[in-house]
């Protein structure tokens, strides 16, 4: 098995590509080791010395760290990764876990704003945030606001604020007028 890894914008996370499916149910973050009980390979992850957060997505692993060097690093991702796709374990221990939270805010009268933002996100954002390693989601829709959370390599990214506001924000105000800016939660 040959795992390939990419660098990502945000130099505390790479991404990890295995070459064959890892979360078909969509992405799945964890930030922490308590969230990480869900997973036994999220577990193994948070095991090793240095690793802050996980992320899978369809085909990838997001790994980010909060401290010391990939260089020491890595051997253990790869290690932890090639074990778990090897032996065919589980990924999740429920798949209901895999579910993000249905968490989203916004008025009924809104409702076809936010259908527009979810399809703009689906098809144009999503995709190319995930070829950096990273998710975005769609969190609330409020008096022209937009609420947006950024996972895996984006949470934390120095250029994740760029992207929001040059990238993301200038889409969707093209597309939906009535939007007045976009913040990250």
């Amino acid at each position: 098995m040959f795992i390939q890894t990419e660098a990502t914008p945000n130099p505390a996370t790479l991404k990890f590509l295995p070459g064959r499916s890892v979360s078909e149910a969509g992405t799945v973050n964890f930030e922490s080791r308590e969230q990480a009980v869900k997973s036994p390979l999220a577990e193994t992850l948070f095991s090793i010395n240095g690793v802050s957060g996980v992320m899978y997505g369809v085909d990838f692993i997001s790994v980010t760290k909060a401290d010391g060097e990939w260089q020491h690093i890595k051997p253990a991702v790869l290690g932890a990764l090639m074990e778990h796709f090897m032996s065919g374990a589980i990924l999740m221990v429920n798949e209901e876990a895999l579910i993000d939270g249905d968490d989203e805010c916004f008025e009924p009268a809104d409702a076809s704003i936010v259908s527009t933002i979810k399809e703009l996100l689906e098809s144009r954002i999503r995709p190319t945030v995930a070829a950096d390693g990273g998710d975005i989601t769609f969190r609330g829709y409020k008096n022209g606001i937009v609420f947006l959370e950024m996972k895996g390599a984006c949470a934390g990214c120095p250029s994740s604020n760029a992207t929001l506001k040059h990238g993301v924000e200038n889409l969707l105000r093209h597309y939906v007028p009535e939007i007045q800016s976009v913040e990250q939660i």
